[in-house]
């Protein structure tokens, strides 16, 4: 098993015991020791690290999506759940680009405006349009942060939205309704 075979199990959530007795089944001679992973995962936060410091300046993206995901992660030496913000630009070309991510709580507007800040100090400018979900403490965070930017809600999010408060007899007639006002 690589070094970065081993990250990856270890950010799946695969603890060092079983990264160490993966190793062994795996046929290294030792498995895995804790400062083994402790070492590649230290590796792995300063790529992470140089990822979220670096500048975003060298094109510009006027359209913005942000999402987020919930995963489990250990926080205070406690198991909580806890959101991951993604930035994904798209330039002018089209080419898209992932601006950047932050963990913590990602329905409150510190959160939101924290995460929008520093892509902004990083060099993400004339930002025209962004698209996301609709929770509030987003949205009031992009009033702050990109004011004069659109905002649109994300159409996935809104059908999702649409779906669950409806009765599964009419699904069919609203899924086609969507199609032909929305596309």
């Amino acid at each position: 098993m690589t070094g970065w075979d081993t990250v990856e199990v270890y950010v799946h959530g695969v603890s060092t015991r079983s990264v160490d007795d993966l190793g062994k089944a795996l046929g290294a001679d030792n498995g895995i020791s804790k400062l083994e992973v402790s070492r590649i995962c230290g590796e792995l936060d300063a790529e992470l690290a140089g990822f979220k410091e670096r500048p975003l300046d060298h094109t510009v993206f006027p359209h913005v999506f942000l999402d987020a995901t919930y995963c489990t992660a250990q926080v205070d030496q406690r198991i909580a759940s806890q959101g991951v913000a993604i930035a994904t630009g798209i330039s002018a070309t089209r080419h898209r680009e992932t601006l950047g991510l932050m963990v913590g709580d990602s329905r409150s507007k510190p959160f939101w405006t924290k995460f929008l800040r520093t892509l902004r100090a990083h060099g993400l400018e004339n930002v025209r349009l962004v698209i996301s979900d609709s929770h509030s403490g987003l949205v009031a965070a992009l009033r702050t942060v990109f004011l004069g930017s659109a905002w649109q809600r994300c159409r996935v999010h809104f059908v999702r939205d649409v779906f669950s408060v409806i009765d599964k007899g009419s699904a069919e007639m609203v899924a086609a309704t969507i199609r032909t006002t929305v596309a």
